[in-house]
């Protein structure tokens, strides 16, 4: 980043320094108001530095090597994970899931349900690709 001393260069470096591809909102509280961190951020988005996947979580990004587009560092179900585990919901594996894992299914699980514990309100979506939420009770 050019400027350092602004906030904008201020989140990106830490940003750049962060192991987490999800990064949150309430990761810059101390850099700034909550309309300032909300506008450097989008400004790291339409740099392409930053993709918006749910409302205040952020994923790092990458470019593609087939068609030199800006996409998310990881899948989005990866992603949807590790942001559900910053937020402090527990993720279990789905029915679906254990069905393959045990050999009573031959159906391969996409991946866009995942299985929680709690109640999950968040939306989590990147273009037209939404997660979904199966609540167990084990």
């Amino acid at each position: 980043m050019k400027y350092k001393s602004t906030i904008e260069g201020k989140i990106a470096a830490r940003i750049a320094r962060m192991k987490s591809p999800v990064v949150l909102r309430e990761d810059f509280q101390d850099l700034g108001g909550y309309d300032q961190v909300g506008r450097a951020l989008m400004s790291l988005v339409s740099k392409g530095k930053l993709v918006r996947i749910g409302y205040g979580l952020y994923a790092k990004t990458r470019v593609s090597s087939v068609n030199g587009k800006i996409l998310p560092a990881e899948s989005l179900p990866n992603l949807a994970k590790k942001a559900l585990a910053r937020l402090g919901v527990q993720t279990v594996p789905t029915q679906a899931e254990k069905d393959y894992a045990e050999g009573r299914s031959t159906q391969i699980p996409t991946g866009r349900m995942i299985g929680v514990k709690d109640r999950v309100s968040r939306k989590i979506t990147y273009n037209d690709a939404r997660i979904y939420y199966e609540r167990t009770t084990f």
